[in-house]
């Protein structure tokens, strides 16, 4: 008899009905002698014949890419067959032992049978010396020849994710850990395999997307959004196996339990709105995002073709994958597919019988409509904000009270502190408001052992930064100037030149300032690192143009997309990368490139961000007019009270900095041994974690001192620049909110 269900499966958003490759029977045929002929069947101690019929890979590849050829499909199969594979044999050898040493040398191999720069069967790669390494040089060998040298780097570093990150999950269950959400998605995706996945559409649609497109923001949220979906599909289907049987701590249904305290049919519940909340930003970013992008950018048909083909091939794996998971012997599904189905892609089961096709649309329309229906300018009353957890100690550079005067007169040479000739709304700021932000504060917090000269550059950047985020809402957001705004992007970053170029002059404060900032900051810099610093300020400016297309179409973002874009408005990029500066050369480019360091950045990046959405909510709902505050994302995501969602973000807040915490004292030590780090790199490390946690503690002590949040002083800051009061009120007028590093 089969153990009990421990939920019942939701219904499932999926507006696109599956098709079945004619070719799958031949596939089927075709992977089982592979599968033999690379030792994965009898023998092998994993699987046999009949394990592998009754999983059905050929069934999953049939209907994920339900177009290609029969050699094509074939050849996809036996990627799956080998990935699932090397999943179920890496359980088998490291997992149950929790064999990191070995689990390690095993995956330090792998990648040598991936040789990006030749391409076919004359690759020198090692001798196989397991099934796994020999499935993965064969099918190396037989795909690459018919892809470019940038997909072979771009699948190779997702299928480099897919095995290394399999020893983050083994020291989740080694610690008996439950990841945070944040952390979860992140991580999901790298050892998930989707992305990976999106990689193989690529090759079976003949939908190999640009290079020069496959950084952009619309590509990335594609195969983002379709890697999160996949695997939180997978997730509900697959709990009863990981998490009962096999002991698994990577599921999103128990992470969701976990976090929120929950049952388990509220967090599987819980886990489809997030996966539908997915699906539908996958849509928007598809109609809305792209088309724009392309023709911005000046694509060419055939790249367009090419990118239409793959979010084609996108949307395919998400409806036949679904499919699949209702009839693998792998999952949870015995109900499901013994239910009656009006529609090829309708949930079934108990329960499900009176679901029709208007129910799963109204729901899902529900969902979508909220998202658009926000009313600005709410009364919310005080903002809530509970106590935050800061384990650090908070440091002030000595030089604080001199840097105050210093920073006021940089911005009245700039003209930041006047209206801006021939724009309206551009008075955003006086020297009273400037002056009650106290910008250095925040930057004395950041940078408390900066002398005089770096504390300066330091504090004027925070004040540029959040000007202009204050100028850009205030201009472009008030009368939905989209395309002034994207021009006025340009046009900054023109003022930041590679070489001796000289940049345009300058036509505003915003620009003056810029320009002045960019001299003094890269000019000593190094080429490359001049390109990597532009690139991180490109991506805060590319954010302010997000934030002004969802207050245009007045839409409460994504839970997921809010918290990797708020990291960019917020200028993250641009922080770390100064602190990194001050490193040196000390730490090695794969440190940061870690996946701890990554983890780390962005644990300290989010702490800061929601701190902020706590303690600017009634600023930005009920004064500003503004839909950018996690706390407001995650009222519309659950669709619940104020006070509920407060607790909610508090309780994340709290989770990113445990897991800061954790990766302190379990994750940064693992790094040092696996990559053999000497003393001075283990110190150079250490001092740039010093300086996130200066970050974090600088910032909540700026929050708790500035005259910025309070109920008294927002009210007495209602009227403009220069008069009794503060900024105008209305949709868009948003000024003065918290800066590229400070926040909102």
């Amino acid at each position: 008899m089969p153990p009990k269900q421990p939920f019942e499966l939701p219904a499932f958003y999926l507006p696109w009905p599956a098709r079945l490759n004619p070719h799958v029977e031949q596939a089927r045929v075709h992977s089982r002698e592979w599968a033999r002929g690379m030792g994965m069947l009898e023998g092998s101690g994993i699987w046999d014949t009949a394990d592998l019929d009754a999983h059905d890979y050929a069934l999953l590849c049939a209907y994920t890419h339900p177009e290609c050829s029969a050699d094509v499909l074939s050849l996809v199969t036996d990627w799956y067959v080998w990935v699932f594979f090397f999943d179920d044999h890496f359980v088998e050898a490291f997992k149950r032992d929790r064999d990191r040493a070995g689990a390690k040398a095993y995956l330090d191999r792998l990648p040598a049978f991936m040789p990006v720069d030749t391409a076919g069967p004359g690759a020198d790669t090692p001798e196989p010396r397991n099934p796994v390494e020999a499935g993965l040089a064969d099918l190396w060998a037989r795909t690459v020849p018919a892809m470019s040298a940038g997909w072979r780097r771009r699948f190779a570093r997702s299928t480099v994710n897919l095995l290394d990150e399999s020893l983050w999950e083994l020291a989740n269950i080694d610690e008996g850990r439950v990841a945070n959400p944040v952390e979860y998605v992140e991580m999901r995706r790298k050892v998930g395999g989707a992305p990976w996945s999106a990689g193989l559409v690529e090759y079976a649609a003949a939908a190999e997307v640009p290079d020069r497109a496959a950084g952009s923001r619309p590509l990335l949220v594609l195969r983002d959004t379709f890697a999160d979906a996949v695997h939180l599909r997978n997730d509900l289907f697959s709990y009863q196996r990981e998490v009962e049987a096999e002991g698994e701590l990577s599921n999103g249904v128990l992470v969701l339990e976990t976090f929120l305290g929950c049952g388990t049919q509220e967090a599987a519940d819980t886990v489809n709105d997030l996966l539908t909340s997915r699906m539908q930003q996958f849509e928007h970013t598809a109609l809305t995002e792209l088309p724009a992008y392309a023709a911005a950018e000046g694509l060419t048909p055939v790249e367009c073709a090419r990118v239409a083909a793959y979010a084609k091939g996108l949307q395919a794996w998400q409806s036949g994958g679904h499919e699949w998971h209702l009839r693998s012997s792998r999952y949870m599904n015995g109900r499901a597919a013994a239910g009656p189905r009006s529609l090829p892609y309708a949930p079934a089961g108990p329960g499900t019988a009176d679901v029709s096709l208007r129910g799963l649309l109204a729901a899902a329309g529900a969902r979508r409509s909220r998202s658009y229906a926000h009313v600005p300018h709410r009364r919310v009353g005080p903002s809530l904000v509970p106590e935050l957890r800061m384990p650090y100690r908070l440091r002030l550079s000595r030089h604080l009270d001199a840097a105050r005067p210093r920073t006021l007169a940089w911005a009245r040479r700039m003209g930041i502190l006047e209206p801006q000739p021939g724009v309206p709304g551009s008075h955003v700021w006086d020297a009273r408001r400037l002056r009650g932000f106290d910008l250095p504060l925040c930057a004395a917090g950041l940078h408390p052992d900066a002398d005089e000269e770096e504390l300066d550059l330091a504090s004027q950047w925070l004040a540029w930064g959040t000007y202009g985020d204050d100028y850009y809402p205030a201009v472009f957001g008030r009368t939905r100037d989209l395309a002034g705004a994207r021009a006025s992007n340009d046009r900054l970053k023109q003022c930041m030149p590679l070489d001796d170029a000289a940049a345009p002059a300058p036509v505003n404060a915003l620009e003056r300032g810029l320009a002045d900032l960019w001299r003094r900051t890269a000019g000593p810099m190094t080429p490359e690192q001049r390109t990597e610093f532009r690139v991180a300020v490109d991506v805060m400016l590319d954010a302010w143009l997000w934030e002004l297309s969802n207050l245009a179409q007045n839409r409460v973002p994504d839970p997921v997309d809010y918290i990797e874009m708020r990291r960019a408005a917020f200028g993250s990029d641009m922080t770390k990368y100064l602190c990194r500066l001050r490193r040196g050369s000390g730490v090695p480019p794969e440190l940061y490139d870690s996946g701890p360091v990554r983890a780390l950045e962005n644990s300290a990046v989010d702490y800061a961000c929601l701190l902020n959405d706590l303690f600017s909510y009634q600023k930005e709902i009920e004064y500003d007019g503004d839909l950018h505050n996690g706390v407001l994302v995650v009222q519309n995501f659950f669709g619940i009270g104020y006070p509920e969602a407060v607790r909610i973000v508090h309780d994340l807040t709290t989770g990113r900095m445990r897991q800061f915490e954790h990766l302190l004292e379990t994750g940064l030590p693992v790094l040092f041994e696996d990559l053999g780090a000497s003393r001075e790199t283990r110190e150079a490390v250490e001092g740039y974690v010093r300086d996130l946690q200066n970050w974090m503690a600088g910032i909540l002590n700026w929050h708790r001192h500035v005259r910025r949040y309070g109920a008294a002083e927002l009210a007495e800051d209602a009227g403009g620049p220069g008069l009794p009061g503060g900024p105008p009120a209305g949709l868009g007028t948003a000024a003065a909110r918290p800066a590229a590093w400070a926040g909102s």
